[in-house]
């Protein structure tokens, strides 16, 4: 269960990749890429890393590192705390791999 600094129960996190050299998920693009993960199915590492990334990018309105690799995805991973979803936008080295994996691409 990721619970945040606030106690607040998490249950679900949704992630997209967008990016990398053909551009998915940007506007015009015909495939996304997304998944969802239970927060639970999360472990213990995984959860407290997924934290630190709300807790580092989520106040601000800067993103994470930028990857020297022009063409790297990036993520955007949204949860929903106390009722207001967050989102914080990443760069493809900073994603735990739970989460990584759980994207599947589709054709839109």
């Amino acid at each position: 269960m990721l619970v945040s600094d606030r106690g607040t129960f998490v249950a679900v996190i949704k992630i997209e990749r967008f990016g990398g050299l053909a551009g998915f998920g940007l506007p015009g693009s015909h495939v996304a890429s997304r998944g969802e993960i239970r927060a639970a199915d999360l472990s213990a590492p995984d959860q407290q890393a997924v934290e630190a990334l709300f807790e580092r990018y989520g106040k601000s309105k800067k993103s994470g590192r930028e990857s020297l690799a022009r063409d790297d995805f990036r993520y955007r991973i949204s949860r929903t705390v106390d009722g207001r979803e967050q989102t914080v936008d990443v760069s493809e080295l900073e994603v735990p791999a739970a989460l990584a994996q759980c994207v599947k691409d589709e054709l839109i």
